[in-house]
């Protein structure tokens, strides 16, 4: 059986996807996940996935689907077709309906922004997909990397201060803030961001942290954050990453992401964007609790 799962989701909706994908790998003998350019590096760290195809989810929805996409999907013949997340500029179920797989499986209220992992895990199984013995339904990823020559040597909490939009991301100079109260409390602090990040990254990191603003794939990422003692973010995608990789977050995502697996402590109390951003010494203290629970 060939099987497609279809999510238009960014980095971290595509993520909570990863129970589904593995629940259909237990049928089929290949997986290919066909995602967005925003979540197409969160497909190809997700076990399971044989292949990920990407469409341009920036359109405005005004163009029929693009040729050469349906060509191909039409070409691969896929038995089967799982459908989460919310209709989006290209809507998935519109698409593989025009590229003729039959048996589809929408997994998404679209009124509810797309199911979490739980919702699709459901969806999957009311597909007739189930996980196999033992597997306990968490996020999962491929094995991370060492990023050891990235971070240095040492233990040390991750902050990472970009939201995904500029208009939620922290203030660089309560970033900055964070980072020197953590460091006073004795942590090594590794400072992360994407490539459109790095002005904050460099900025919150002074000269006191290690700044990876936009030196990280997604791949070396989980390396990073799987190594780290904790997460502080205020963006779900890094959350859900440190999540699936084992490592405890402090989260000032609102709402707050849903974990899984990892101790987690949601500090959504006070706004995480200027003039505000995280009170140090509320996200040091969280972070404390954190470790010493873990410890």
């Amino acid at each position: 059986m060939k099987a497609l799962v279809a999510h238009p989701g960014g980095f971290g909706e595509v993520l909570l996807a990863g129970p589904a994908v593995r629940a259909v790998a237990t049928r089929a003998g290949r997986v290919t996940m066909l995602c967005g350019a925003r979540g197409a590096p969160a497909a190809r760290l997700l076990p399971h996935v044989d292949d990920v195809v990407v469409w341009d989810d920036t359109r405005d929805g005004t163009e029929p689907p693009a040729a050469g996409l349906v060509r191909r999907l039409r070409q691969e013949a896929y038995d089967v077709a799982l459908v989460l997340g919310p209709d989006g500029p290209l809507p998935p179920a519109r698409l593989l309906r025009t590229a003729r797989i039959r048996h589809i499986g929408p997994g998404a209220d679209p009124a509810d922004g797309g199911p979490d992992a739980a919702g699709a895990l459901d969806a999957a199984v009311a597909m007739g997909f189930g996980l196999r013995a033992g597997d306990d339904g968490r996020l999962r990823v491929r094995p991370a990397p060492d990023t050891a020559a990235l971070t240095g040597n040492g233990p040390y909490v991750v902050v990472h201060p970009g939201a995904g939009d500029p208009g939620r991301a922290w203030a660089a100079e309560r970033g900055a803030a964070l980072v020197a109260r953590l460091c006073d409390a004795g942590h090594r602090v590794v400072v992360t961001g994407g490539p459109d990040e790095t002005d904050l990254t460099r900025r919150v990191s002074g000269d006191i942290a290690v700044d990876l603003g936009g030196r990280t794939t997604a791949r070396a990422l989980a390396g990073v954050l799987r190594a780290a003692d904790a997460v502080v973010t205020a963006s779900a995608g890094p959350a859900h990453l440190a999540d699936a990789v084992g490592t405890p977050v402090v989260s000032l995502t609102t709402p707050a992401p849903h974990t899984y697996r990892v101790p987690t402590a949601v500090l959504t109390g006070a706004p995480t964007t200027a003039p505000d951003g995280p009170d140090p010494d509320e996200v040091t203290g969280a972070v404390a609790e954190l470790l010493g629970a873990r410890g």
